[in-house]
């Protein structure tokens, strides 16, 4: 199997890996154990930069792959695609923002951030799997 082969399924296993750390980084927050809240979410961000990492490796590697589905489901797929990307792309400052407040230990700012932020890289994790499940996995379906 190939660098290119492979790359897609670690892809998502790292957003499936991501969205598990968010959930649990949630968790731990909300009783208070801040330690494994910062454990859970340093896991979600490496994950998804792994997966960054991987999605242009592959995207480098094999350019464009498309989805074979029919109209209905490509219209479908094509709204998770868009709406995963353009989500992503927004998330990204958003990340890097809560990192440097956490850092600066200004700590409700990072807070009142993540409020909107966890939603957002929550979504874009998953629908990064749902996405791969219908581009590799719909024509066996």
């Amino acid at each position: 199997m190939t660098l290119a082969q492979v790359l897609p399924h670690l892809n998502a296993s790292m957003n499936a890996t991501s969205a598990l750390c968010l959930i649990l980084g949630l968790y731990h927050v909300r009783r208070k154990d801040v330690p494994k809240h910062a454990l859970y979410m340093i896991g979600a961000v490496i994950a998804s930069t792994i997966f960054l990492i991987g999605y242009l490796t592959r995207h480098w590697l094999t350019g464009t792959t498309y989805f074979v589905g029919g109209d209905t489901a490509k219209l479908v797929y094509h709204s998770l695609l868009y709406s995963h990307m353009t989500l992503a792309v927004v998330n990204v400052p958003l990340i890097i923002r809560l990192l440097l407040l956490v850092k600066q230990e200004r700590i409700e700012e990072h807070k009142r951030l993540a409020r909107w932020t966890f939603p957002i890289w929550l979504y874009v994790s998953v629908t990064g799997i749902v996405v791969y499940v219908m581009l590799y996995h719909w024509p066996r379906l």
